[in-house]
């Protein structure tokens, strides 16, 4: 028996050593992978339209409509233009933006480094002209990216808290802060580079979303979890606390192939929180099926060997099948 618990002992200190040499050699080649995409060489141009509105006369508007034509469409005259330059609530506008964002140095290396993340894995990829703006917090067009353009609208980035806010729903104004910036401009990529599926089962359209939160893991590496999925540091506790739970739900329900357009609204769409139906619905956030298909997409990526384009176009039943997805207890 001694010998026998001798030679497990030894099993056991060998399969530690080789863990501990497999996930050594795996940081070894996350941190190579990092110093080449920091290498690649990136000319970021970003344009402050909103400083240049806000410090032009009336005299100056001719010339911002030949530098920016595309923001400036043809049905308003050169009198709206030159009325905005004395607005108030335009005037207040530019103020808290200069406030929060100063020089946009900050936002600007987050950019260059998630630009320089796109072109390491999509190297066909041109890096857009950015401008920023200010939208009157329209911000559902927030962030407007184009084939050569990428317009940020800063004024839905001030802050929860902000007075601008106020009237909008809590859980859209927790957004609108500048730490989800580089996020909300890599879902606007991740638009560019996936199809919604046309298979309407809930899984489907869980992994979908789970493949645009997980080539955020790839593009932006140095934001938390929080930020990729627009949650407050307390919802996404919340959902890796309940994942068990969430997950249990999806399967005893007979949820996953369901095709059912509720669902989206229920477990996908932002909202206050999600829709279990149960007492603890106050207490969750809302898109937890975006969670679980981030987490399936991670299971699915750590156990086959494709690229994350090949990965990009697999359907989502293969997907979840090869990924053997267990959730955290």
């Amino acid at each position: 028996m001694k010998r026998l618990s001798k030679y497990l002992g030894f099993r056991a200190l060998i399969l530690l050593s080789v863990l501990g040499s497999m996930l050594y050699l795996g940081c070894k080649t996350e941190d190579k992978t990092e110093e080449n995409i920091s290498k690649i060489p990136i000319e970021l141009s970003v344009l402050r339209f909103d400083k240049e509105f806000a410090n032009t006369t009336a005299e100056g508007i001719p010339a911002l409509k030949a530098k920016y034509p595309y923001l400036f469409p043809s049905q308003y005259p050169d009198s709206v233009w030159i009325a905005k330059l004395t607005d108030t609530l335009q005037l207040e506008l530019s103020h808290e933006v200069d406030k929060a964002f100063g020089d946009f140095d900050e936002q600007t290396k987050e950019l260059e480094s998630l630009f320089q993340h796109i072109i390491y894995y999509f190297p066909s990829y041109t890096t857009p002209k950015v401008v920023t703006v200010t939208s009157d917090v329209r911000y559902n067009d927030r962030i407007i990216l184009t084939d050569s353009l990428l317009l940020v609208g800063l004024d839905n980035y001030l802050g929860e808290e902000h007075h601008f806010y106020e009237g909008i729903q809590r859980y859209i104004a927790a957004g609108l802060d500048k730490k989800y910036l580089s996020s909300n401009v890599a879902s606007a990529f991740a638009k560019t580079v996936l199809q919604y599926p046309r298979d309407r089962t809930f899984l489907s359209r869980m992994v979908h979303y789970g493949k645009e939160l997980f080539l955020k893991d790839k593009l932006l590496p140095q934001t938390t979890d929080a930020q990729k999925i627009t949650y407050t540091d307390e919802e996404m506790n919340w959902v890796m606390e309940n994942e068990e739970q969430i997950w249990r739900y999806f399967v005893e329900k007979e949820l996953l192939y369901d095709t059912d357009a509720a669902l989206d609204r229920r477990f996908l769409d932002p909202a206050p929180f999600s829709k279990f139906r149960l007492e603890l619905d106050s207490e969750s956030p809302g898109r937890v099926g975006r969670y679980i298909g981030w987490q399936i997409v991670r299971a699915f990526m750590a156990k086959n060997d494709v690229t994350l384009q090949q990965m990009l176009g697999l359907p989502a039943d293969e997907i979840f099948k090869k990924s053997n997805y267990k959730p955290r207890k």
